[in-house]
């Protein structure tokens, strides 16, 4: 899984290099446009990552123009992240490429392959999602 990991986000970084964004923002980039308002720390957990590695790479984002940050209305200690015209845009670009990505992945497996493997990927990540829960409370 580890080797499957690196080979689709080495591909991906060099694709997403094309349109400005360094490794790894496109993950921020698809989150934020998916849930658009969304604060930093719910960005964290959303992505398994830690506060400054989303601080880093929101500040990225922003410098390069793809999202901004609101104040919350009711809570103005949070700020909300949106995306810009350019990050919607884009977000279709990178949709297709995860797309593609995905065909490959699963070239010449059956149809009841493909529905085993989403099945047994979503058990998966409900099992360590679970295990992230407990060890990040500590």
């Amino acid at each position: 899984m580890g080797t499957l990991s690196r080979c689709i986000h080495y591909i991906s970084d060099l694709k997403f290099k094309e349109i400005n964004l360094q490794k790894g923002q496109f993950t921020f980039l698809t989150r934020i446009c998916e849930n658009q308002g969304i604060n930093q720390i719910d960005l964290s957990n959303l992505l398994k990552v830690d506060k400054t590695t989303t601080t880093k790479a929101i500040q990225k984002l922003i410098e390069v123009g793809y999202i901004y940050k609101k104040r919350d209305d009711i809570d103005k200690r949070m700020w909300r992240l949106y995306p810009n015209e350019k990050a919607l845009e884009t977000y279709t670009f990178i949709i297709q490429e995860e797309n593609r990505n995905i065909g490959v992945c699963l070239n010449n497996f059956s149809i009841e392959e493909k529905e085993l493997i989403s099945k047994l990927i979503k058990r998966m990540r409900e099992n360590i999602e679970s295990d992230w829960k407990k060890i990040k409370s500590f």
